[in-house]
């Protein structure tokens, strides 16, 4: 669907829709800059989602794997008192490339990671419980890689989006509303120079 572009009459809309062609254009360089350095970031983004991802599986499996050995080995009891009794926090550090805002890295502070579990659960617990925090840690990368892609994809596509608005409707219609404020100015000095020519008792 065609813009439709209200210009100034004569020379001065002439010069008006020049000068909205240059900003359009710069407007449409920087988008695309703009969009070439989101590419560039999701590339890297989806290579460390991809790799926090298997790191994540693997922990998960890890932890899966020495919670039955310690369930089997100590009991549920055991278990349960090696359970840490408070949440642990998550710290984010935060990116803005190109005005974007997505999380850069991210990781998971136990609540008291120096504190030992009692003697008595036996080993298997204690592997267990350490095996936890590490896919926590593994799962917190994870979402915050998980997040960061998806967070540079949607504003990849809308820069996209934009640019494309730039270049195919605004910058067009643009040129098109110059091409006729220039025909019509060409009409007029035209007909200016017959009238002068008359007017000077010449010939059309």
């Amino acid at each position: 669907m065609p813009v439709v572009v209200h210009s100034p009459p004569g020379r001065a809309g002439r010069l008006w829709l020049q000068r909205r062609i240059v900003t359009a254009q710069q407007g449409a360089d920087l988008l695309d800059h703009k969009l070439r350095i989101l590419r560039s970031e999701r590339e890297r983004l989806v290579l460390r989602k991809e790799r926090t991802a298997a790191a994540w599986e693997a922990a998960s499996l890890e932890a899966r794997t020495w919670l039955l050995r310690a369930t089997l080995v100590g009991g549920e009891r055991a278990v349960r008192l090696s359970s840490e009794q408070a949440l642990a926090r998550v710290e984010v550090r935060w990116d803005q490339p190109m005005g974007v805002h997505y999380p850069a890295e991210a990781r998971c502070l136990p609540p008291d990671a120096s504190a030992e579990p009692p003697q008595t659960i036996g080993a298997a617990v204690v592997t267990a419980r350490e095996s936890h925090r590490r896919a926590l840690q593994a799962g917190v990368e994870h979402a915050a890689a998980e997040a960061a892609v998806r967070i540079l994809e949607a504003e990849e596509r809308a820069t996209r989006r934009r640019l494309r608005a730039i270049e195919e409707r605004w910058i067009p219609s643009l040129r098109d509303a110059l091409a006729e404020v220039q025909l019509k100015l060409d009409e007029e000095e035209h007909a200016d120079g017959v009238r002068l020519r008359w007017s000077r008792g010449g010939r059309p």
